[in-house]
């Protein structure tokens, strides 16, 4: 007698897993790192100063007062943007069983929140190519929208209104050639901004930039090799990474960014930079139409940084 095999089975149960795999990153290192403050129009401006510069001042005794030129704050500026997500699910969609969720819509909408933050991430750090970096109005058919840390603000392209000020850019390399990120750059960058007053407690890289770091100590130190070995319970770790840099113009938390430009690093302090909220996110449920709901995820929002020298941005990186 032929053996009865699966393969001829009618009815077998289905062995589908309850989880459902998911390993897209979600982390936003600079969106999770700054403030947030309320804004009341999608033109939002703040003004900065400075001093002059330090100068010799001796007067001989019994001079009179000469007077001086005084100079006017600064107004910058910059736009709201908008940005959302929409689904749209079946009624029959929520009401069947499905392995790894219990509705259907309370798991896209979980999905749309992570994108919805990595988004604003995107848009503050990265080189968008769609929109421009730069703060626009916008029109009727066109989108508003906020300059990020490689834009100029509202008051229009050159050189002073950029966000981090040409005073403070560090080029590693050229536009026309790009050259490795070094420790001389790096110290470049710390050194211009101490000169114009900023601080900088965090050194954000792309994540192929960190391995350059972790080179930093592979330099020699008494003729052999820095990197640390560590014993613990007679095991051994090899440490090749660098989670602080400590250089005479400050220490820094070194922070990967996978959104950042690639040809960029940005030297700052978190104090310095704020998501400008003029609706902050909010899930509303659209008209109904038919035989399915539709939710969005809104929220309307802009950049600023308090001061266009108070962070460095390195250029031009490999």
């Amino acid at each position: 007698m032929a053996t009865y095999l699966t393969y001829s089975q009618v009815g077998l149960k289905e062995d589908v897993s309850d989880i459902i795999s998911n390993i897209s990153p979600t982390d936003t290192p600079f969106l999770s790192t700054i403030g947030k403050e309320s804004v009341h129009n999608t033109l939002f401006q703040w003004q900065e100063d400075s001093l002059a510069s330090a100068a010799e001042n001796a007067k001989v005794e019994g001079a009179d007062a000469v007077d001086e030129t005084l100079t006017p704050t600064v107004m910058r500026g910059n736009y709201t943007q908008i940005q959302s997500h929409t689904i749209k699910i079946s009624a029959t969609n929520d009401a069947v069983d499905a392995y790894g969720r219990a509705k259907e819509t309370a798991y896209q909408m979980s999905k749309k929140a992570a994108e919805f933050k990595r988004d604003i991430e995107f848009n503050l750090v990265a080189s968008r190519t769609n929109i421009d970096n730069h703060a626009s109005a916008g029109t009727s058919s066109a989108a508003r929208i906020t300059a990020n840390i490689h834009g100029y603000d509202s008051n229009g392209n050159n050189a002073a209104n950029y966000l981090i000020n040409a005073a403070v850019r560090t080029d590693v390399g050229t536009s026309s050639s790009a050259a490795a990120l070094s420790e001389a750059k790096i110290l470049d960058a710390g050194s211009t901004l101490y000169t114009t007053g900023g601080s900088a407690s965090i050194l954000m890289i792309k994540p192929t930039d960190s391995t350059v770091i972790a080179g930093f100590t592979r330099s020699a130190v008494g003729g052999g090799n820095a990197r640390q070995e560590h014993f613990t319970n007679g095991g051994k770790t090899l440490v090749n990474v660098v989670d602080v840099y400590i250089s005479p113009y400050g220490e820094q938390k070194v922070v990967m960014n996978r959104h950042l430009l690639t040809s960029t690093a940005l030297l700052y302090d978190p104090s310095n930079w704020k998501i400008m909220e003029l609706r902050p996110m909010t899930r509303e449920l659209l008209a109904k139409t038919g035989d399915a709901d539709k939710h969005m995820l809104i929220t309307e929002y802009g950049l600023k940084h308090t001061n266009y020298k108070a962070s460095a941005l390195l250029r031009y990186i490999s």
